[in-house]
């Protein structure tokens, strides 16, 4: 495995050191699909280059798209194109449908999680977010939208994330990239109805 320190200092390690899996398509971050590359186009007109594409991508999925269980939809996205088409998903969905805008325009994207205290203050969750490849390093993204309380910003210098793990809880950063979504976030998304039953399922570790 590689191993980058992020702009908070923290080790990050690839899951593959094959950069172009990072790139890839599959059938979650599908950025092959016309609704993403229709939104991607949109996105890169009012740009210069890749960083102001990144950037303009990311505010589209933190603000363009409610998170929804702030805006209290029951429906559950999972796919990129699905997220997109729909404009609603949660954290994870969310980074899905970045990973891909970001992918589209050749700008390596992993996935990757946080453990922190569950929403509903009974015990943990995964929380899902991104990390985006720049002048040959990762920096993190959270895309999962700001509300009183979480200010997250795109930055490539020092993290400006939606949230921080408490040093003296059970909360922690996982630090490994991933090139595709981890199997026990995408098992719950795939599984659930709506969104209260998928709140309940959440898995609370890697």
């Amino acid at each position: 495995m590689i191993v980058f320190l992020c702009s908070a200092g923290m080790e990050l390690t690839q899951e593959t050191p094959d950069l172009s899996a990072y790139l890839a398509a599959d059938e979650v971050i599908d950025h092959h699909h016309p609704q993403v590359r229709r939104t991607a186009a949109y996105l890169a007109e009012e740009v210069d280059d890749s960083y102001g594409y990144a950037r303009a991508a990311y505010e589209f999925v933190r603000d363009a798209i409610p998170h929804s269980a702030d805006s209290g939809d029951l429906r559950v996205t999972w796919r990129a194109s699905d997220v997109l088409e729909q404009g609603t998903g949660i954290c994870y969905a969310k980074a899905h449908a970045l990973a891909a805008l970001l992918r589209a325009e050749d700008i390596p994207t992993a996935l990757c999680y946080q453990r922190l205290a569950h929403d509903d203050g009974d015990g943990y969750a995964v929380h899902g977010l991104v990390a985006v490849r720049f002048n040959g390093a990762w920096h993190r993204q959270d895309p999962r939208g700001n509300k009183p309380g979480v200010d997250a910003r795109f930055s490539l210098e020092g993290e400006r994330l939606a949230f921080t793990p408490d040093p003296g809880s059970d909360e922690r950063d996982y630090p490994v990239l991933y090139a595709t979504p981890h199997p026990a976030v995408l098992d719950v998304l795939r599984a659930a109805p709506d969104r209260p039953y998928l709140w309940k399922t959440l898995p609370a570790a890697l």
